[in-house]
């Protein structure tokens, strides 16, 4: 059954999150999961920068929470240092635990002797008994859901409620104490430290000030108090030397007590602090929380308030000094925005009154052009060697807002696995010295993700109309995380238009057409900004009025040769040559970038130049030139007034493009909306106590058909609201966890109706390696049904039904080595039967057929990989396309031996996905704690092996015999040992079941024990 090894081959790959992702934006506390032991659950994650004098960190700060036996729950802030983007727990290395506990605090404060610019990173002041912690952390939903739910964990005011304790915290104590005072070095460099181990509590960084009283913080304007912990009687957590035998004990201690008038006015403050700044500042009233342009934040109101506005005066025009003062102001944006997560989310009234006034925006808003400046530059890894005004400011007027993108700001292998690049801070700086020198600008927002960055200004006198800032990243590289490829967004609110735009850098190649649309695809799938309202669905890119879609999209020029292409240009009849762009006929084929405009090509193609001279390429590959580098939009009253590159910048292989737009952007009429606001509120009056809501539905019941593995499918149902508004949500059945089972979601899960409208549901099956094995072996069946819930109404119940194929993916090695058919051409009582078939029983299967030595699919693989790809470049390290993989899952599924067709790289995936979905692992879980404790010891590790069953065993050794013949032709396919221990040490030796391992020295061990096999003699 083993195959006889040969040749070579070619090709791109695929993976599951780029098919079904909720959310887009890199998710570190999976990383931080990793390194958690059995009940310990990482909710949150947020990167931030640990301030302490003129030292900056990069820390990765993550809420970890912990389950105790008698139900409650205890938390702790977990802090690691990291050099690589956190992707897997060997990225990560824990450095400081902080217990939340009663006299834990979180406060946001103003940046020491920093102006703030509108959007910036927010700084906050962590403080326990023990010790104080200034960290930054980045302007964002990432954040704000980070501290919701830091607030969420606060053990609060309730003296009834026990004292936390913490001896789950015991595990991670250091050997040995630390220095009472030592100096924040590099994280593992502190007295007392090793690796994976943490001080817990304080004494790495004393607390330099006594806390501040509640009183006397806000008299200082320190900045709102979000979130605290303190009780009557304060209590400290603290690790201190035990009195006998020289150990540590856990002590508490009592401190200062606060009176309770005081934290009654801390929390009076508190639930108004969201009103009171925005008025004293803007003039604003108490409504102005509604108005959509976000100005202004909902607040509780007192029973007496619920039928009409505190205030109806007009809002007072501000002075160009007062608006210079709310740029340089923190309570202005961040403060506001970051408050709104200790407040209860909208009530059914306010959010009614906010819907209508949405519909009813033209009656009081007005169009107004705004000029914008839109620029791509790809820079091919270099720092800026020359001045960027001829591109961003020369013959122009000085804009009004500024969106600057560049790809490819630094192309080292330290940029693309670790965080930090010194290019940001030198293009950035290039930037905002070659902004237009007639005006003053607001740095709005910095993202980047790797070499993709994307910069916003906006003139100074227009930062106070900005809102609701907020920015993601997709990387669409392999399995879904690297950000050599994928986008970057930032969305706000201008004035009351809501406008996003998007920074990408899309698959290269002139072949690779398929996979730039499918960059494009995941990026808008992706893509999701969270809202204020946590209880409103996530915005994607096309829920904005105005798209910016900017950068390299990398389509080239097809069926055309080289120099007819120089030809063309040199003639400049772009007109012609326009006619084989690749984008275009993308577009004209509505694959990609449906609803975009571009504006008319009159500049010659941007991409490929010798650096440093306007001269085509002359490498040995000589790149055909193309226009790589594009600008298009999407949207009402948009004018696009120039559309050019610019020649005269040769740092890059590139060259920059910029194109201006007058942008029609609604500016609200103060009078016209007060007007409009109190006809909402008296109609709202009368509406108030009418019936009960009422909906209907267009379809009740969903059958999903021949369901296949890691293929989406999607039913979808509209519900019209009746006469009364009215919040609908899809509830827990009892006694269940979640509204639906694992492999069913519905999107949008809740929202708000208002009276005659419609809103779609999407029902979205989705099976993956979590979900796989049980429906192979019928333990589950496509069976559910969902309760749809209305907010004082009705609930509706919606049964969902339909039927599994069968897979290899998710299906245990010896029962894929017992099926000599393909798993599709069984009954699905003999699949059932030998999917439950307990591992053991492998050797004495007499009443069963003769088994495989191992499972054909995984040979089939691995023969077509060693047939084809063993010289291929960067094999396991590039992802391949969705639907070729969908096609080798077939292909194996079926048997259809002779009908695969697809890349290199898709097959190269496919194996991995196969070995991660294996729910027991090539290495058994019995046998993980044997590999770590012999990781080092060939000897002992192979005997670890040999005490696998059968069919595992021959797993290994037919996979660690293919990897060898990998690395014999690693001159032409760039792999190395190093490389293949860290992709397969996760996938052959994994934890076992519901164990998290309790630092990231066991994935160490686990590569090592890899390492091994690849290096010696099986």
């Amino acid at each position: 059954m083993l195959p006889v090894f040969k040749e070579r081959g070619m090709g791109p790959s695929f993976n599951e999150r780029s098919v079904h992702s909720a959310g887009a934006s890199m998710d570190q506390s999976v990383a931080i999961q990793e390194t958690l032991a059995e009940g310990e659950y990482c909710p949150q994650a947020v990167q931030g920068v640990l301030c302490e004098g003129d030292s900056r960190q990069s820390r990765l700060l993550g809420l970890v929470r912990y389950c105790l036996e008698h139900g409650g729950q205890e938390h702790a802030l977990f802090l690691y240092t990291h050099r690589r983007m956190a992707i897997t727990g060997d990225d990560v290395s824990l450095d400081q635990i902080v217990p939340v506990s009663r006299d834990f605090t979180l406060e946001e404060v103003p940046p020491d002797g920093e102006i703030y610019i509108l959007g910036s990173d927010v700084t906050v002041q962590l403080d326990t008994a023990e010790l104080s912690l200034i960290f930054q952390l980045p302007f964002g939903s990432q954040t704000r859901m980070f501290l919701h739910e830091v607030a969420r964990a606060c053990p609060g005011f309730d003296s009834a409620t026990r004292d936390p304790e913490f001896l789950w915290l015991t595990r991670y104590r250091r050997p040995e104490p630390e220095p009472e005072l030592p100096t924040p070095l590099d994280c593992n460099s502190a007295a007392g430290t090793w690796l994976g181990c943490a001080t817990i509590g304080g004494g790495r960084y004393p607390s330099r000030k006594k806390r501040w009283g509640l009183e006397e913080a806000w008299l200082q304007g320190a900045g709102s108090i979000l979130f605290w912990g303190g009780a009557m009687e304060k209590t400290g957590f603290r690790l201190v030397e035990g009195a006998q035998g020289g150990g540590f004990v856990w002590e508490w201690r009592a401190r200062d007590g606060r009176r309770d008038e005081e934290l009654e006015e801390a929390d009076r403050e508190m639930s108004a602090a969201g009103g009171s700044r925005e008025r004293n500042s803007a003039g604003g009233s108490n409504f102005d929380g509604l108005r959509p342009d976000g100005k202004g934040l909902p607040m509780d109101q007192n029973p007496s308030d619920q039928d009409k506005p505190e205030s109806l005066q007009p809002r007072q025009n501000k002075s160009k000094s007062q608006i210079t003062d709310m740029v340089r102001s923190s309570t202005i944006t961040v403060s506001d925005k970051a408050h709104i997560l200790s407040m209860q989310k909208f009530g059914l009234r306010d959010t009614i009154v906010k819907s209508h006034l949405l519909q009813k925006e033209e009656d009081y808003t007005y169009i107004q052009n705004f000029r914008f400046f839109v620029g791509t530059y790809n820079v091919n890894g270099q720092s800026p060697k020359e001045c960027l005004r001829p591109w961003l400011s020369e013959g122009i007027e000085a804009p009004d807002v500024y969106c600057v993108g560049f790809q490819e700001l630094d192309l080292s292998k330290e940029a693309f696995f670790f965080h930090d690049t010194p290019k940001e801070e030198e293009w950035f700086k290039a930037v905002s010295e070659g902004l237009h020198p007639d005006a003053k600008y607001a740095k709005v927002k910095l993202i980047r993700l790797v070499g993709i960055m994307l910069l916003l200004y906006v003139k100074r006198e227009h930062a106070a109309y900005i809102s609701e800032v907020e920015a993601e990243t997709v990387g669409t590289g392999i399995m879904g995380r690297m950000g050599n490829k994928g986008g970057v967004a930032i969305r706000f609110q201008f004035h009351n238009t809501s406008i996003c735009v998007v920074n990408s850098h899309l698959a290269a190649h002139t072949e690779e057409n398929a996979r730039r649309n499918q960059d494009y695809k995941d990026i808008c799938s992706r893509m999701q900004f969270y809202q204020l309202d946590p209880s409103l669905p996530p915005l994607t890119i096309s829920k904005h009025d105005v798209i910016l879609w900017l950068g390299d999209l990398n389509y080239r020029i097809e069926n055309m040769d080289v120099e007819k292409v120089k030809k063309l240009i040199e003639e400049k009849d772009f007109q012609t040559l326009y006619e084989y762009d690749q984008l275009k006929i993308q577009v004209d084929k509505k694959t990609v970038f449906e609803g975009f405009t571009e504006g008319e090509l009159t500049f010659q193609p941007t991409y490929k130049y010798d650096t440093g001279s306007d001269d085509w390429d002359t490498s040995e590959k000589c790149r055909a030139p193309a226009w790589c580098d594009r600008i298009l939009w999407k949207g009402k009253n948009i004018t696009q007034l120039s559309y050019q590159s610019h020649m005269a910048l040769k740092t890059s292989d590139h060259k920059p493009v910029h194109s201006l737009f007058d942008i029609g952007v609604r500016v609200i009429n103060d009078e016209l909306y007060r007007k409009t606001l109190e006809e909402i509120v008296r109609s709202l009056d009368k509406m108030e106590n009418a019936n009960i809501p009422s909906v209907s539905l267009s379809k009740r019941e969903f059958c999903f058909q021949n369901v296949k593995y890691m293929q989406l499918q999607v039913e979808s149902f509209t519900i019209h609201n009746g006469q009364v508004p009215c919040h609908f949500e899809f509830i827990n059945k009892p006694d269940e966890e979640s509204y639906c089972k694992q492999w069913l979601n519905a999107n949008p899960s809740r929202g708000f109706l208002l009276p005659d409208s419609d809103i779609e549901i999407e029902l979205e099956l989705f099976v993956n390696k979590t979900t796989a094995t049980k429906l192979n072996s019928g333990e589950d069946k496509i069976e559910d049904i969902l309760v749809l819930h209305l907010d004082r109404g009705k609930d509706y119940f919606l049964p969902v039904s339909g039927n599994y194929l069968p897979s290899c993916f998710g299906s245990p090695i010896h029962t894929l080595c017992y099926m000599r058919e393909p798993i599709l051409d069984l009954p699905l009582e003999t699949i059932s039967k030998l999917t439950l078939m307990p591992i053991q029983t492998e050797g004495n299967g007499s009443q069963l057929e003769r088994p495989l030595e191992i499972p054909k699919e995984l040979w089939m693989m691995v023969d077509y990989l060693y047939r084809n790809a063993v010289q291929q470049e960067d094999l396991f390290q590039q992802p391949g396309l969705r639907s070729e993989f969908e096609h080798i899952r077939d292909y194996l599924d079926t048997g259809m031996i002779d009908n695969l067709s697809a890349s290199n790289h898709s097959v190269a995936e496919a194996l991995l996905l196969f070995l991660e979905s294996l729910p027991e692992p090539v290495i058994c879980y019995s046998a993980y704690h044997n590999c770590l404790e012999c990781s080092g010891n060939y000897t002992a590790s192979k005997q670890v092996i040999s005490t696998l069953p059968t069919f595992h065993n021959n797993v290994f050794k037919y996979l660690m015999a293919f990897l060898q013949e990998l690395l014999k032709n690693s001159a032409k396919n760039h792999l190395d040992e190093n490389i293949l221990a860290s992709i397969f040490g996760s996938l052959l030796l994994r934890n076992p079941a519901g164990h998290q391992k309790l630092d990231m020295m066991e994935k160490k061990k686990a590569q090592e024990f890899i390492h091994q096999f690849l290096c010696n003699p099986l």
